[in-house]
């Protein structure tokens, strides 16, 4: 018999019983009172994993959370669309599939200036300085680079977006409740997060997390009909959103954050971060390369693991290697656009167990020597175990 179904993926994640049994109870009207009261636990427990995501705990900003209808892609347009227009220019930063997304949303809604390297690659502190002028209004840019296994610079950045009394807008979407993020720290003006990534809630809501000063600067008028910030903004002040609110996933998402507060956030990060060394470990001791190599302030994931595929199982190749992972009843991702079968991806977001980590590793040592790619398996096993301890 198989060993149960083990999901690896960066998103969806997987979940607890607590959660999926939220998923289940009697429907209620999403204007009624006990959808008021899901909804407020869950603006309750995204304000402690918004703003006390320190490994003290200690308390980094003040603002509004926002539970969103939509995944996180609506939240990065909802930031860009209420705080600038035609006249407005924003700087995107791109080293990713998911900065040059944000680059796109913000070419749809402003005059836009990318700062652009190679996918991995880190951002030239000096080049971002230069592209930051007084005429910015607003600053994109992805803390956790999920294509690529990248904790890029926020701090850094931030410092350089105040300066220039801009807004900067952070998707923390596979870093907000499983890593460090801190908002007033960093000079976060809009943090967006997904229930699917570390919250370790179910795909299709997402939290919008925003400050006083972005506040002040919205415009609703120039943003999507459905997507007006100052209108959810009421709305939240009444545990409410503007439209029909998906009840069964807010009931989830109100478990998973409840959840996270239950761990504690100092452990929560301290628990990624050393499931993060033992993936990193347990390659390292099969044999593979690390994608990417993290040079200057930019860091590797303590969420998503990116590893370099062998040259012997790259390109048209790479499907032997993830037929024999599939064959185990395991699910990983492998790298997109121009990084399809170069590399593969693994995610210790959400609720993994030691266990879970040690066969992620183990069966990719496994899939390799199916594929044949010599990897010593047990070292593997070994190194990760190690890291574990």
């Amino acid at each position: 018999m198989s060993e149960e179904f083990l999901l690896l993926n960066p998103g969806p994640v997987p979940l607890s019983d607590r959660v999926r049994r939220a998923m289940d109870e009697p429907m209620v009207s999403h204007r009624s009172a006990a959808f008021e009261a899901t909804y407020e636990r869950a603006q309750d427990g995204l304000e402690y994993v918004f703003t006390r995501s320190t490994p003290d705990e200690r308390t980094t900003g003040e603002g509004t959370p926002l539970v969103l209808n939509g995944t996180a892609t609506m939240g990065m347009e909802m930031a860009v669309a209420n705080l600038a227009d035609g006249d407005s220019e924003v700087v995107a930063l791109v080293n990713g599939k998911f900065g040059r997304r944000f680059a796109r949303i913000a070419e749809r809604h402003a005059r836009v200036t990318t700062v652009e390297v190679e996918w991995g690659e880190s951002f030239d502190l000096d080049a971002v300085a230069e592209a930051i002028t007084d005429d910015t209004d607003v600053v994109t840019m992805v803390h956790n680079e999920t294509s690529t296994g990248l904790l890029n610079p926020v701090a850094e950045v931030g410092e350089l977006v105040r300066e220039r009394d801009a807004l900067f807008v952070v998707d923390g979407v596979t870093s907000i409740g499983g890593d460090e993020f801190r908002i007033d720290d960093w000079g976060v003006d809009v943090a967006i997060t997904d229930a699917q990534k570390a919250l370790a809630a179910p795909p299709g809501v997402s939290a919008l997390f925003v400050t006083e000063r972005a506040a002040e600067r919205a415009d609703g008028e120039s943003a999507p009909f459905y997507e007006d910030l100052e209108w959810h903004l009421r709305k939240a002040e009444q545990h409410q959103t503007p439209f029909t609110s998906a009840v069964p996933l807010f009931r989830a998402l109100a478990e998973a954050v409840e959840e996270i507060e239950a761990e504690g956030m100092p452990a929560r990060i301290e628990r990624h971060r050393r499931q993060a060394r033992a993936f990193r470990a347990g390659f390292d001791a099969l044999g593979l390369d690390p994608f990417p190599n993290a040079a200057g302030p930019t860091e590797r994931s303590n969420t998503v693991t990116a590893t370099s595929l062998p040259e012997a199982v790259r390109g048209d190749r790479s499907s032997a290697f993830f037929d024999a992972v599939k064959e185990r009843n395991v699910s990983l991702s492998g790298g997109q656009a121009h990084l399809g079968g170069e590399i593969f991806r693994v995610s210790n977001m959400g609720n993994l167990t030691p266990e879970h980590v040690i066969r992620g590793v183990r069966t990719v040592g496994e899939a390799l020597n199916d594929a044949g790619v010599s990897a010593d398996v047990e070292a593997g096993t070994s190194a990760t175990e190690g890291a574990l301890d």
